[in-house]
């Protein structure tokens, strides 16, 4: 699967369990460290061990898997390394402490909305 495509894909399973503010980054032109950032706030430690549950599960059966994994102990922050896509899952505090957004400011976002709100995925 191209690395968008996942991207698009990973973000699709965020909002089927009801995350927010859904955001992907792409990084190509900024670094050679990965393509895409998935990012996006769960409210709580088992909404994101749900998000991350549900994605590595799904993504399984395509036979994608995580390179790595890190912040299973504390679920404030989890993020899947599929190597050209880095997912981001936090609770809103860290979020806002980390703020990647800010950090990586030059990338291109494109923000991901459930289509009852609008319709889709919007270019920013």
């Amino acid at each position: 699967m191209e690395s968008h495509e996942l991207a698009r894909t990973v973000a699709r399973l965020i909002l089927e369990k009801k995350g927010t503010d859904i955001y992907i980054m792409d990084l190509r032109e900024l670094t050679s460290i990965t393509d895409y950032f998935v990012i996006c706030s769960a409210e709580s430690d088992i909404q994101v061990k749900a998000i991350k549950e549900h994605i590595t599960d799904e993504l399984v059966h395509q036979a994608i898997k995580p390179w790595h994994v890190e912040g299973e102990q504390a679920m404030h922050w989890v993020l899947l390394d599929f190597v050209d896509v880095v997912v981001h899952i936090f609770q809103p505090e860290t979020r806002d402490f980390y703020s990647l957004e800010r950090l990586w400011g030059d990338a291109k976002i494109e923000e991901v909305k459930d289509e009852d709100e609008t319709a889709g995925i919007h270019s920013q």
